[in-house]
């Protein structure tokens, strides 16, 4: 495949003002291609975004995978990683203004996913509130696809309520073990979400998966705050071959789909 990938840089509106870096990959095309900003998770950049990135370029679709972490001087890990995901909005908001300005690009058919911490920023950026933080006549993101995005908080964290939504289409994908939820936390999140009728949501819960069922490296456990619905603990982290293929499987047909140029 004729991929051109760049190293790019770009100022978000973070407070204070960040110069967040990222990865941009443009698959080879005569038209102006659809893309998706791909966000991390706690951990950092890692292989997932590769994972999801290659499959997404065979289709057609270029990616610009953002570190969230770097400009900040974070470490990786839960322990490290800023209080909030609020906080790095701003970063995948500027990485879909950054985007939309490259002519390789179609700014109206931009998507946008993450794992865990960079799910939690896809689903935000999916509500009213923080997607016209652009302004003017700026396009918003076409399609969110959340990966494990610790589906329990959303009801009970004011700072991040999924209300007065876009209206872009929705893809959640969790494990049917991750230890930051109950085993039918996306279905519940999925329920409330069609019930309130505000975007067209779809799910998978992957059987047997746990947090994390895409990260292809050795099985970690890690300690976090907002792990078992708040109480904390431990979470384990382990690669789910079958669950990660489908999954990977899931996120280029929706996007595929959603991003289609519109006659």
């Amino acid at each position: 495949m004729n991929l051109r990938t760049a190293y790019v840089a770009f100022q978000t509106s973070a407070d204070p003002p960040l110069t967040v870096a990222g990865l941009l990959q443009l698959p080879q095309a005569k038209q102006p291609l659809p893309a998706v900003v791909i966000c991390h998770g706690s951990d950092g950049v890692d292989g997932r975004g590769a994972f999801y990135a290659q499959a997404l370029h065979a289709a057609g679709v270029a990616t610009l995978e953002i570190d969230m972490w770097a400009a900040r001087g974070t470490a990786r890990g839960a322990a490290a990683r800023p209080g909030s995901p609020v906080e790095t909005v701003p970063d995948a908001l500027a990485a879909l203004r950054f985007a939309g300005r490259q002519p390789e690009i179609d700014a109206a058919r931009i998507g946008i996913m993450g794992f865990s911490w960079g799910a939690v920023v896809t689903l935000l950026c999916a509500t009213k509130r923080h997607a016209d933080r652009l302004g003017g006549a700026a396009p918003r993101f076409a399609a969110h696809a959340a990966l494990y995005p610790v589906c329990w908080a959303y009801g009970r964290v004011p700072a991040l309520a999924l209300t007065d939504l876009t209206g872009a289409p929705i893809l959640i994908q969790t494990g049917e073990k991750d230890a930051y939820d109950g085993p039918d936390a996306g279905e519940k999140l999925i329920a409330q979400l069609r019930e309130a009728g505000e975007a067209p949501v779809r799910g998978v819960t992957h059987p047997g998966a746990t947090h994390g069922f895409d990260r292809d490296l050795p099985a970690q456990t890690i300690v976090d705050p907002f792990a078992h619905q708040g109480v904390g603990g431990e979470v384990l982290m382990a690669f789910h071959p079958r669950a990660a293929a489908a999954a990977r499987a899931e996120v280029v047909g929706f996007f595929t789909e959603m991003l289609a140029s519109r006659p």
